[in-house]
């Protein structure tokens, strides 16, 4: 299936809801599949982020990389979260190595791939999520047709 710009909206009402919509999401990743996060702090990315690692059969329980950048994790495929909130652009990430994880043979998500912007590729799955209540989210993404 090839990325376009289809746009779905999702709210979530609890972190149950938006790890499921993780999974949701996950059904329709494969060998190469970029998901890219944006959104502030407490609006639901690592929750996201454990629903597609747990759709896509990672067993370990995953955590914010924050201060690790790029975790790896295995499951059906290579599983890769990237959190870029500690980076100081693109030329941070390529001397990690992240282009070689993006286009590697995993699935890559990213935290705060604002901060990168231009390592995200133009068929990426963009996903935007804002705090709309204590406990409700706003979901928007983009490239993916649900």
């Amino acid at each position: 299936m090839s990325a376009g710009n289809f746009l779905a909206e999702f709210i979530s009402s609890s972190p149950e809801e938006t790890v499921a919509l993780g999974e949701r999401i996950a059904r329709f990743l494969h060998q190469g599949s970029i998901v890219a996060l944006r959104g502030g702090l407490g609006a639901g990315k690592t929750y996201l982020t454990k629903g597609i690692a747990r759709g896509l059969g990672v067993s370990e329980e995953v955590t914010s990389p924050t201060y690790t950048i790029i975790s790896e994790y295995e499951g059906n495929l290579p599983f890769y979260h990237i959190d870029a909130y500690r980076l100081q652009g693109d030329d941070d990430f390529n001397a990690l190595g992240g282009a070689e994880i993006l286009y590697g043979a995993g699935v890559s998500v990213i935290e705060w791939s604002e901060r990168i912007p231009d390592s995200i590729p133009e068929y990426a799955i963009i996903v935007e999520l804002e705090i709309r209540e204590p406990n409700h989210r706003n979901i928007l993404i983009r490239n993916l047709d649900l």
